[in-house]
């Protein structure tokens, strides 16, 4: 146990360079708290020791603002930057040497059952703001970039961007297409252009309408 707790201190040494002493990363990184305190719960799940597991997880929860399911499972040297709002459920499993930053959620998309949280792989980097929903595998040395909504499958050694996420670099090479920012696709404008083209197409109909009614009541005075 002490030698996996060293190995999560030295972890976050090679993480973060802010990190200054040993004292300070015990006392004061909360995501290293949440890291404990959710290896007990986890202890306490697989034993069927389910409310004392909820009741560690909900303390975690309120001391380091991270909510760490007691079923997820996570691997060696996992590192939280800042982490304040992070949400991990039950089905996730996590490999090994994973980093995931503030904000992200590793989620599910329904009330389905069994297997509805995604897994990470090996040396997995998910940046702030992101979301991995589902019961997704996100490939090994794969990057999931800030603000990002991924609902499907990465490959391995990958770059997610975007909304809905699509991959801009596999395997350490650009991927065709234009990927620029402001072409990242826009839900809630698109629906707006939709609305708006919809209502230009019933003004115009109404207008011919019109136009057809004037046209026969015209007809109907010169007779």
């Amino acid at each position: 146990m002490f030698r996996r707790m060293k190995e999560d201190v030295q972890c976050i040494f090679e993480q973060d360079p802010a990190a200054r002493s040993t004292i300070e990363v015990v006392l004061t990184y909360s995501g290293l708290h949440a890291i404990w305190s959710h290896r007990v719960a986890h202890a306490f799940y697989n034993k069927n020791l389910l409310f004392l597991a909820r009741l560690v997880s909900q303390i975690n929860r309120f001391f380091t603002g991270i909510e760490i399911h007691p079923g997820a499972k996570i691997g060696r040297r996992f590192f939280i930057d800042h982490g304040m709002g992070i949400v991990i459920g039950e089905t996730c499993e996590i490999g090994n040497d994973v980093t995931i930053y503030q904000g992200v959620t590793l989620g599910g998309t329904g009330k389905e059952k069994g297997k509805r949280h995604p897994t990470l792989h090996d040396n997995v980097l998910v940046a702030t703001g992101a979301k991995v929903l589902g019961s997704i595998t996100i490939g090994e040395g794969s990057k999931v970039g800030a603000g990002s909504v991924v609902l499907k499958d990465v490959p391995p050694d990958s770059t997610v961007v975007g909304i809905p996420g699509t991959v801009v670099i596999r395997n350490g090479v650009k991927v065709k297409g234009r990927h620029d920012h402001q072409d990242l696709p826009d839900p809630v404008s698109d629906t707006c252009n939709r609305l708006g083209n919809e209502i230009q197409r019933l003004k115009n109909r109404i207008e011919k309408l019109e136009t057809h009614g004037e046209e026969k009541h015209n007809d109907d005075s010169d007779l």
